[in-house]
């Protein structure tokens, strides 16, 4: 809703003498410029900067956006960016108190205002998600109409939680997660600005690098943490915040981690020899010191995958999908969720059945190639599709296994120097025991002979 003369007294005061305000509030960028990350929606001619007025004018007007992402990667800021920079009247309300009522009254206003006196409105609603669908019905004639240019803001996938007639008249702008640059930008600015903390306190490397770890990405996170602990270390009367002051204050202890050194790939080392060790508590500690650490989940990940064959293999045909899936699902919702779904995959891998034989039978097999044993291919299997083969001997006497009743030619497949070699040598664990029979019957019905 339009702010009453309380409000806006208040929000007077507060530009005049910002010091009350948390400093994330004081902290706003005040142009699209001044924002941090999110460049790929802030090109010329974006449709954010159409809506303060950079695009000119024409038969071609700003288009309502919706801003899908995480906490704090900016959503609420570049509305509030739009609501500085913009000509417009600007309205806001959030869906967590405001209802169809509220809606409605914002619509007749905007109606009078654009009749009564050209003015054109941008409605920013916060946490849209959380309306109902008769709620955001409710928005449609007005964004149809052009009454109002909407900015709707939400951490849920719109999808799922915007109904589709809304999601058609609207732009889905999707903002991605800060990076720790972005981050450490912000922190850095916060803590000489005028607006911020004005060079009252320092911040060394380690205190600044648990700082990137505590806000994983969410600039709010990260400069209500810096407020606290630099009014911690100016009550001790400490020039600098020390990383005790830092853990003191938010309560979340330093992970002794580094994560281009020695510990990323200690722990990285631990946690996948606890799998292997089938220890799934400690497998889940190491695990938890990797994500408290910031390390990415990606890495995690792909280390998973590859316990998944390296450790497992056929003793549980499931793990590398499980494994998989668990990779694509990190790759798609990034932390903090991702920490279940690494979680789940560190469980299913750690009770698994364990079996490195398809480990042990690539190895074997590649030494024996780079070590020169490999000789021709046998002519009854090499290529006869080509004019010419027939003549040089290629494919004939060859059996297709399909046209017997068991579905197995006893025919030599291995060039001559490796014809009785093995590799697999399959465990009795877990699923690897149907697949144990399953190679002792076949090679009985080759006719190999073990080497």
């Amino acid at each position: 809703m339009e702010p009453d003369l309380f409000t806006a007294a208040a929000e007077e005061r507060q530009e005049k003498d910002p010091t009350g305000s948390p400093l994330a509030v004081r902290m706003r960028p005040r142009t699209l410029d001044e924002v941090v990350g999110q460049q790929h929606l802030l090109k010329p001619g974006s449709p954010l900067r159409r809506l303060v007025g950079e695009g000119g004018s024409g038969p071609a007007g700003p288009s309502s956006v919706i801003l899908w992402g995480p906490p704090g990667t900016g959503k609420t800021t570049l509305a509030y960016v739009v609501s500085k920079a913009t000509n417009k009247r600007f309205v806001e309300l959030s869906a967590i108190t405001a209802g169809v009522k509220e809606v409605r009254a914002v619509i007749d206003g905007a109606r009078r205002a654009v009749g009564g006196y050209g003015k054109e409105t941008v409605l920013f609603l916060d946490e849209i998600h959380r309306f109902s669908k008769a709620q955001q019905d409710s928005l449609l004639p007005a964004v149809e109409n052009r009454w109002v240019t909407l900015i709707a803001a939400t951490t849920e996938n719109p999808y799922f939680s915007v109904i589709s007639p809304l999601l058609s008249r609207s732009l889905l702008l999707t903002l991605e997660p800060l990076t720790d640059d972005d981050v450490r930008g912000l922190l850095r600015r916060a803590l000489t600005d005028e607006r911020g903390l004005k060079d009252a306190v320092g911040l060394p490397e380690d205190t600044e690098e648990h700082l990137l770890r505590i806000a994983g990405g969410d600039a709010r996170r990260a400069l209500t943490a810096l407020e606290a602990a630099a009014g911690a270390a100016l009550d001790k009367g400490e020039s600098e915040v020390s990383l005790t002051t830092l853990e003191e204050t938010v309560d979340r202890a330093a992970v002794k981690y580094d994560r281009d050194g020695d510990q990323h790939y200690d722990v990285a080392s631990a946690l996948i020899k606890s799998i292997r060790g089938s220890d799934v508590d400690a497998a889940l500690h190491y695990l938890a010191r990797m994500i408290e650490a910031g390390e990415d989940p990606r890495f995690i990940a792909r280390r998973l995958m590859i316990s998944a064959s390296e450790d497992i293999g056929l003793a549980d045909p499931n793990a590398l999908p499980v494994a998989v899936a668990a990779a694509q699902a990190v790759a798609m919702i990034g932390f903090p969720e991702a920490a279940l779904t690494l979680s789940h995959a560190t469980i299913a891998l750690a009770l698994a059945p364990k079996s490195n034989a398809a480990t042990t039978a690539i190895g074997a097999a590649l030494d024996d190639v780079r070590k020169g044993h490999a000789g021709p291919v046998p002519a009854h299997l090499r290529d006869s599709h080509y004019k010419g083969a027939g003549k040089l001997g290629h494919g004939q006497g060859y059996v297709y296994p399909h046209d017997l009743p068991e579905g197995i030619a006893a025919q030599q497949y291995a060039p001559d120097e490796l014809k009785d070699r093995t590799y697999y040598e399959p465990t009795r664990h877990g699923a690897e025991a149907r697949y144990a029979d399953a190679v002792e019957w076949t090679r009985g019905h080759l006719g190999r002979k073990r080497s």
